[in-house]
């Protein structure tokens, strides 16, 4: 009887653990969406991320003011270049990244806003159960506020908001998420991409994940 009631209360202090700030898995495939908050921009993209390799895929389609543009992109962040790529012309614009690479996380110093089930609780497998922070990240030259939701079990992203002077709140979708690389080959510069010359007149560099939208 001792022993049930330990196993219990061990139980019962295990669910009442307050949620801790996480990485997301290192190797992810999927796609996402995004919007900003003056609605100029929207976009669908599927991503390839690498943060055992620190590297980055993107390939993308939206509309900006009005103007549909596609974005084809290779970041590698240890060799500091990012490829801007066009499969159809078999080109490659290859540009300076010099930031370091931040990998899908919860900031350490971030807080916790609440926790809730996506779907419903009702029965196994009809939802999943989420955290939602938020806290302040410091970018180039500027603050920025931002509220992530990720999954409970496994740090999985589900939607980032990050406010910007720029365009208000950026929102981030994740979708279809799958844990590793179904492509790795996409992570390794198009043959095509190999006599790009470097541009050194650009006059920005992307930052992190976010920065590229």
């Amino acid at each position: 009887m001792r022993a049930l009631a330990l196993l219990v209360c061990l139980s019962v202090g295990c669910l009442a653990q307050r949620p801790q700030p996480c990485s997301s898995p290192a190797l992810l495939t999927g796609s996402l969406t995004i919007s900003t908050q003056d609605e100029k921009w929207v976009a669908v993209a599927k991503y390839i991320y690498d943060a055992l390799g620190e590297r980055i895929r993107l390939r993308e389609i939206g509309s900006y003011d009005n103007k549909t543009f596609t974005l084809n992109v290779l970041l590698l962040y240890r060799q500091g270049v990012l490829y801007k790529i066009s499969e159809r012309n078999k080109t490659c614009e290859k540009k300076r990244l010099n930031r370091d690479f931040h990998p899908l996380a919860i900031p350490k110093d971030a807080n916790l806003l609440g926790q809730a089930v996506l779907g419903s609780s009702s029965g196994p497998g009809q939802g999943v159960l989420v955290n939602t922070w938020i806290g302040q990240l410091e970018m180039k030259n500027r603050t920025a506020k931002y509220m992530s939701t990720v999954t409970e079990f496994g740090c999985v992203p589900i939607s980032t908001l990050v406010h910007t002077p720029k365009n208000g709140w950026m929102v981030t979708s994740f979708y279809n998420n799958v844990i590793g690389l179904r492509d790795p080959q996409q992570l390794i510069p198009p043959s095509f991409c190999k006599d790009a010359k470097l541009d050194k007149n650009q006059e920005e560099d992307p930052v992190d994940f976010y920065s590229l939208f």
